[in-house]
């Protein structure tokens, strides 16, 4: 048992943030297994202090249930597949985006999604509850699929395909049972995929609309106080290394660049791209 917990613990500590999110997804689970689950009729009995009410004065009066349905799932299956898509869908969003990014959209995306359903409910005049995080994957999938919608990857029995290919399917499943059934979800789905996409053209204007939830995370983990300004120093450089010499192949130097600006991105964050950067990297992806 020690050693399965040390290996948890290990996982989370040097896993990626789609992988911590799994974590956390799985634990929430686990902890309405014991708390929420009725066994003699086999479903989840969540109160509405937790799942999201599609109730306007009952979601109002529990403003933290627009993020706390997101780690809630209905079934194991429900978890199962959600998190298999989460963890696609984030290592495909770290190639472009930072850790803090990640987390920021999957929050802003359930709170956005959150007030569709509430809204959307409202107009057709039904009560009910929803969990789950399908919307904010959703919103991370269509993100990475709108910053390089070219992008290729491999589907069992499929082969290659092109990421738009693949987030557009899902989105026509969704318009597809948006009345046949489970309304509320496919609803949800929607507006996270349009929060992704309108994500993703709003960061490439130059406004990260994460910025709150990345201040917020840094407020955290500065101890709650503002963080102050790295003082300035002064950098004293080496002297300029003799030139290698040349590979008898030369790399293409596109792909030199997109290395390049990914290596930075690794080291400093997207934020730390300029504006030539970003909308050089935004081009490749296109033209893959």
């Amino acid at each position: 048992m020690a050693t399965l917990l040390d290996d948890i613990k290990r996982g989370y500590r040097t896993g990626g943030p789609e992988m911590r999110l799994i974590y956390m997804n799985v634990a929430a689970f686990v902890l309405s297994l014991v708390f929420f689950y009725q066994w003699k009729s086999a479903y989840f009995d969540y109160p509405d202090w937790l799942a999201l009410s599609s109730d306007f004065a009952v979601s109002f009066t529990h403003p933290w249930t627009y993020i706390t349905y997101a780690f809630l799932h209905a079934s194991f299956f429900h978890l199962f597949f959600n998190m298999l898509v989460l963890q696609f869908a984030g290592v495909l969003f770290g190639t472009f985006f930072n850790p803090k990014q990640f987390y920021g959209l999957y929050l802003l995306s359930a709170i956005f999604s959150g007030l569709v359903y509430n809204i959307s409910f409202l107009v057709l005049g039904h009560s009910n509850i929803m969990v789950g995080a399908s919307a904010a994957i959703m919103s991370i999938l269509v993100a990475t699929a709108t910053y390089s919608p070219n992008m290729r990857i491999s589907l069992f029995f499929i082969g290659q395909v092109k990421l738009w290919i693949f987030a557009s399917v899902l989105l026509f499943i969704d318009f597809l049972y948006l009345f046949a059934d489970n309304t509320g979800g496919h609803i949800a789905h929607l507006a996270g995929a349009i929060f992704g996409f309108v994500y993703v053209k709003m960061l490439k204007s130059g406004t990260d609309l994460s910025r709150p939830i990345t201040w917020l995370f840094d407020f955290i983990a500065n101890g709650f106080r503002p963080q102050q300004k790295a003082k300035f120093k002064k950098v004293h450089r080496n002297p300029k290394p003799e030139p290698r010499p040349q590979s008898s192949e030369p790399k293409d130097k596109t792909q030199q660049q997109i290395d390049e600006i990914l290596d930075k991105i690794s080291r400093s964050g997207y934020d730390s791209l300029s504006k030539e950067e970003r909308d050089f990297l935004f081009r490749a992806g296109n033209d893959k």
